[in-house]
């Protein structure tokens, strides 16, 4: 793969990731503020249509990050268990960070908070746990690891009514919460689906020559609309497989459709970056790099104490405007990041390269 393609690649998912972000800050945002008066009109509906995809969005890049960084291990020729390793190191960041943030949100929300609150499930604990469950596949070929992702997503999402009509009540509930389908917590079932799928993608693209990306990327359009079509019609059949199958829950024709938006999405990423954007900097790029971070903190902003008046009392035009102006600050804080990263590179390289001057140097500043 030529340099200038790898780039186009990385912009693409950068881009990819942005958009989720932007599609989920104005959606946290209705959520919050909207009074409930107004959670039946059709700003909010499609506000949270819209914003009801970006936790699949979230989990199927990491999917992608996921299996490339096990790609690295193969082509380094790393023995099987160090494969695995690395990858369950890489779930471990993320279920630390998981703890970290639901701590962080405890102690914000002194002394109203309780601390079950530290056992909910968040969307990096669905992250960490499965990432450690697919582990396993770092020792695959990539061409396998592809298939095998691919149908552990596919056995999640046709199990997950399944997972719903057994008995858990014996079981502790924090236990639960990472198995059994909620609306109200990211479990295993179905979410782990999308990051399996992300991974397949992921080691799909690796397989793909950089003159062959643009055709793949046609092909993915076509299967994302295949599989959003032939969702929503099954899922729209007088009967079912199923006792008990909640389409915005715990069917697999949810999963269905919203894969295929995932592709549908993923293609017009790769084709606007590639195509129809100006080259140079992009704001929802840019979002995109620290998709984490913006996370983080717009999450304390908009569901903590910081606008406390505004929370179900504002109007859908004031709604965006605030909406508007989170993604605002969020891009600066994003640019921050960035700068704040480039400079500790730029040191991190001078120390490289100048060792001794360089440990002289924060030696006087030191003694100063």
């Amino acid at each position: 793969m030529s340099e200038a393609k790898s780039t186009v690649r990385l912009h693409f998912l950068d881009w990819f990731r942005g958009l989720g972000a932007v599609i989920m800050l104005q959606g946290h945002t209705f959520d919050a503020f909207s009074p409930p008066a107004a959670r039946q009109e059709s700003p909010y509906i499609l506000s949270q249509f819209f914003g009801g995809l970006t936790p699949a969005i979230f989990l199927f890049l990491t999917g992608i990050t996921f299996a490339m960084g096990m790609d690295r291990g193969e082509r380094q020729r790393l023995p099987w268990h160090r494969k695995i390793l690395e990858a369950l190191k890489r779930a471990r960041y993320l279920l630390v960070l998981a703890v970290l943030f639901r701590v962080q949100m405890y102690v914000f929300a002194l002394p109203g908070s309780s601390w079950t609150d530290l056992l909910k499930v968040d969307i990096l604990n669905a992250m960490g746990v499965t990432m450690a469950l697919l582990a396993f596949c770092a020792i695959l070929e990539t061409e396998r690891r592809a298939r095998v992702a691919a149908a552990a997503g596919i056995l999640v999402a046709v199990l997950s009514p399944v997972i719903s009509s057994l008995d858990w009540s014996g079981w502790p509930g924090w236990l639960s919460a990472y198995i059994v389908p909620s609306h109200t917590a990211f479990a295993i079932f179905p979410w782990s689906a999308f990051l399996a799928f992300g991974v397949a993608a992921g080691s799909a693209m690796r397989m793909i020559r950089a003159q062959d990306l643009p055709r793949a990327m046609q092909w993915s359009a076509l299967l994302g609309f295949g599989l959003l079509l032939g969702g929503q019609y099954f899922s729209n059949l007088p009967f079912s497989l199923y006792s008990n199958s909640d389409f915005w829950l715990n069917s697999p024709m949810n999963v269905a459709c919203k894969t295929g938006l995932l592709l549908l999405l993923g293609s017009f990423s790769y084709f606007w970056t590639e195509y129809l954007a100006n080259p140079g900097w992009s704001w929802i790029r840019q979002l995109g790099t620290t998709s984490l971070a913006v996370y983080w903190v717009h999450i304390e902003l908009v569901y903590g104490r910081w606008f406390e008046s505004w929370k179900n009392n504002s109007t859908p035009l004031q709604i965006t405007l605030f909406s508007i102006g989170l993604i605002a600050a969020m891009v600066a804080m994003s640019m921050g990041i960035t700068r704040w990263r480039v400079r500790q590179a730029a040191l991190r390289r001078e120390r490289d390269a100048h060792p001794v001057e360089t440990v002289a140097a924060e030696s006087r500043l030191a003694a100063r």
